[in-house]
Order: C-alpha cells, then structure tokens, then sequence
C-alpha cells in the first residue's frame, strides 16, 4: 500500500494525485504541509487527508507515509527529495524534476544507493495514446521516420508573481511547457541527439518566454521542439512525425482524456484512430505502484530524468542563456 505524503498545496495535486488515488485502493494520502497551514487543512478536509502537520519536514518524517509527492517549485525539488529519500522514502517528483542535469545526477544517484524508486512525473507516457503512437512507429507504420515536429505553447505571458517567471525558482517557457515536447521527442526515439541549436525570447532576466530547438540524432532523424507562454502564443499541443512512407500526427498527447487524436497518413488515406479517457495521472500511478511494490522498470524513472536534464541544460547553452542553479 501506498501511503502519501504530500508537501504543498499546489494546483496540480488534485488532478495528478488526489483524484487517482479516489479510485485505487492501493494508494491513499495520509499527510499534508503547506507553507499556510490553513490552506493544507481546506485541502486536507475536501480530500480526506487525516494528518495536517506544520512542515515540509514533518511530512517526510511522519510514520504514516512511505511515498512523498513533491509538487513543489523547482528549485525545491533537489533539497527534499535527498530528505525524502534520506528518510527512506520513494518519491513522486512533479517536472521538471530539478534545476539542471547534476541536480537530477545527484537525486538519481542518492536513490539507487538508498534503493529506493524516484519517478519524475511525464504522467503522459504511461497512457494509451502515447504507447499506441510509439507502437505505430515502431511497427513501421510511416516507413523509416525522417523527422518530427513537436510543441507544446500557450497565451500568455502568466503574471510577474508567477513561479514561471522568476528564474530565481527555475522559470521558463522550457522548464514548465517545453520539457514536454523534448520528452516527446526523446521517448519516441529512444534516443538522445547528437547535435542541438536553439534559439529564445526573453522576458524577465534569464526567463525565457519563448524556446525553440533543432535537433539532430546519429540515425540521420532530425526534430524540431518549440514552447511559447508570451504574449504571441498560440495554443497547440502535439507532435508530428514523417516518415518515408507517411505521417503520424497526435493531438493532445499531454492530456488526451481532455480529447485527442491519432491520425495516420499513408499516401491519400488518412485513418483516425483514439484510445481510452482514462486519465494520464491515473496509468502514472499505477505504474509507479508496481515499480515500488513489485520492482517493475519505469519509463521516467531517475536514470531518463537525468537525461532529460542534461537536454535541457543543453537547448539552454545552445540558446545561449543561464541554465536554473546557476549562481
């Protein structure tokens, strides 16, 4: 059984784990902090949470959690994480799941010595349409894939007290919404590239309000990934994928239960296909059971969050802008 503790109040907790856990009897959330106690105790009576205590820390130290859900800013995410997995603890880790890639080494190294699993939660991954979509190409449904095309963007910019928007707790277009489209990319092909350009819009210092990535791989596939919360965004949310043979298009990869497609296009014929509307949050939690109560591997376990991480670090450099951490 999985016993949560969870630090924060933060919007995302309903979706990503209060509401999957309604439905999963091997999981429940027992505790709760909040930097304002009376906002974790409103939390805590709608969800049923039987413990509020007064901190981070009693949360992780709190007898009646052995998984610790860190939905935190994230710049935070590095510091109680080690604590979490200091008290012997797993750990459920909202993305980015840290400031920079030694940051993730760090978190991925301190799990696998303490034996512990540490996910980074792409919740998106664990759901029918990405498999099915990976499934297509790996199947050779487009031929031999050349290129893909990915982003993830949204009308902004959010307001100036917005966590995204102090680099000082690792905002950024990248860091909130971009991440995505570079998981898309990566978890499609297995792989990581070779080479990488990218170019920003900046907003506030060191905050980029807009990214876009050139990517290149061994296998001669190119990608491109884009993420754009300014004033200019306009939403999308998908990737494309051509191939020599055809094209593979998905709509709403993120969160397909809000609706989606899969449109596979092979010379004139175009055939549409969807997969289930169970929630991206819930497959996510029950893999993330079974790799604790049963060992199973993880897609977006530490080691792939590390990788990530060092994408990330690198589409910054490449944009020519400070990566998150850096003093």
């Amino acid at each position: 059984m999985l016993r949560f503790g969870v630090l924060g109040a933060a919007a995302i907790t309903p979706r990503a784990l209060i509401f999957p856990c309604v439905d999963e009897p091997n999981a429940m959330i027992r505790v709760i902090a909040a930097r304002n106690r009376e906002r974790a105790s409103q939390v805590a009576a709608w969800a049923g949470i039987k413990h509020v205590v007064d901190d981070y820390q009693a949360v992780i130290d709190h007898p009646d959690c052995n998984v610790i859900y860190i939905p935190l800013p994230i710049t935070a995410h590095h510091e109680w994480t080690i604590k979490a997995l200091d008290a012997g603890k797993h750990v459920l880790c909202e993305k980015s799941i840290a400031s920079n890639g030694d940051e993730a080494q760090a978190m991925a190294d301190h799990a696998r010595d303490k034996g512990l699993v540490l996910i980074e939660a792409f919740h998106y991954r664990y759901h029918p349409v990405f498999e099915r979509a990976k499934a297509l190409l790996e199947q050779g449904a487009i031929g031999d894939i050349e290129h893909i095309d990915a982003g993830f963007c949204i009308k902004g910019p959010p307001r100036e007290t917005d966590i995204r928007m102090q680099y000082e707790t690792g905002g950024g277009a990248t860091m909130d919404l971009g991440c995505y489209p570079i998981s898309w990319v990566r978890h499609l092909l297995d792989a990581e590239p070779e080479n990488v350009t990218a170019e920003a819009s900046e907003g506030p210092p060191d905050v980029d309000l807009a990214l876009s990535t050139e990517m290149e791989f061994a296998s001669g596939i190119t990608a491109a990934t884009r993420s754009n919360m300014g004033p200019d965004g306009e939403f999308e949310m998908a990737f494309t994928v051509r191939g020599t043979e055809g094209s593979l298009h998905v709509r709403n990869p993120l969160v397909p239960q809000n609706g989606h497609s899969i449109e596979l296009t092979r010379g004139d014929k175009t055939t549409v296909e969807t997969r289930d509307r169970r929630s991206t949050y819930g497959y996510q939690l029950d893999a993330f059971i079974r790799a604790v109560e049963q060992g199973d591997e993880l897609p977006t376990d530490a080691d792939d969050a590390v990788k990530q991480m060092r994408l990330i670090d690198r589409c910054y450099r490449a944009a020519r802008m400070r990566i998150r951490g850096e003093t």
